[in-house]
């Protein structure tokens, strides 16, 4: 969630201190994806990475940056909680 949360604050990789924070951010987010990949299949692994950090950029957006929490928004984010959780739930490893 760093990455994509820090991504923003880059303006476009014109910032150096945001950059270097997004680019590390990167190195270390796709480090524990590979680790994830050992034992678990790459599609669970893959999915459990992206709706985890799509929940958490949208949370962060919320309670921050001051986005909107209509509550469909709010439902729809519990749906990819949902599916995360279940594909979890249902794989072995």
């Amino acid at each position: 969630m760093v990455w994509a949360i820090s991504l923003k604050g880059t303006q476009g990789f014109t910032r150096l201190w945001p950059s270097v924070l997004n680019v590390t951010a990167m190195g270390v987010n796709l480090y524990f994806l590979a680790q994830a990949f050992k034992v678990l299949p790459v599609g669970t692994a893959y999915t459990i990475w992206t709706g985890l950090g799509a929940v958490g950029v949208v949370i962060f957006g919320i309670l921050i940056y001051h986005e909107a929490a209509h509550p469909m928004r709010l439902f729809f984010v519990l749906l990819i909680i949902t599916g995360v959780v279940g594909l979890r739930w249902i794989t072995p490893g």
